[in-house]
């Protein structure tokens, strides 16, 4: 297995639809990054779930996966399951957020996902961010759409038990739906973990990578 490092890793940004598709999606990645470079500055835009419940429990959660970040949450009020109807104003805000922010790395959603929501998330990320490398994330739901990533970022033990803990502590509002529980979160990464050798990992999507090879 070959294993890519980040040498240079500053600022990123975290994209979601809804509030706790980035923790989902890329949590145990959030918390690992966090962990090892103190003060990474985190843009991170929701689109939808503004002015109610789910938007305190974004910033709870975010907060928690991005210790000792400079974290930037911003956390509209587009309606959910309704991106392509609002997509001149999901568009906006992500050239608001590109006109503030030069990231190294983008966690978002990715083109294959089911959700309309996220898949025209992840369509519009490279109208804003031309020359980024993003990674998209992976969310498990009934749609049956869990593709073959290409890219994994492995977790440790004690972290892949943190994203499920802090998941389930900050998300109270998600705890009835079927698909949020620590099984299935902790299955799908250990599933990554056997793909790419280790015990737990996440895995994401990207479109287009270019390789730096020269050394020096």
């Amino acid at each position: 297995m070959i294993r890519l490092t980040a040498t240079r890793l500053g600022r990123i940004v975290a994209l979601g639809a809804h509030c706790d598709d980035i923790a989902i999606g890329a949590g145990g990645t959030l918390l690992t990054l966090c962990a090892g470079r103190p003060g990474l500055q985190v843009d991170a835009l929701v689109l939808s779930g503004g002015g109610t419940e789910r938007e305190e429990e974004e910033h709870a959660a975010l907060t928690a996966f991005c210790p000792g970040a400079d974290l930037r949450l911003s956390v509209l009020k587009l309606p959910d399951g309704r991106l392509p109807a609002h997509w001149e104003q999901a568009k906006e805000a992500l050239e608001l957020l590109r006109a503030r922010t030069d990231p190294d790395l983008i966690l978002g959603p990715h083109p294959g996902d089911a959700h309309q929501d996220h898949r025209g998330l992840a369509e519009l990320v490279p109208t804003a961010f031309r020359d980024h490398l993003t990674l998209g994330y992976e969310i498990v739901k009934w749609d049956g759409d869990l593709g073959r990533p290409a890219a994994y970022q492995p977790l440790r033990p004690e972290v892949a038990a943190e994203k499920v803990a802090l998941l389930r502590r900050h998300y109270p509002s998600q705890l009835r739906r079927p698909w949020f529980d620590d099984e299935a979160f902790l299955g799908l990464a250990r599933i990554r973990g056997i793909e790419c050798g280790d015990r737990y990992a996440e895995a994401f999507h990207t479109r287009k990578l270019t390789l730096d090879l020269a050394g020096g």
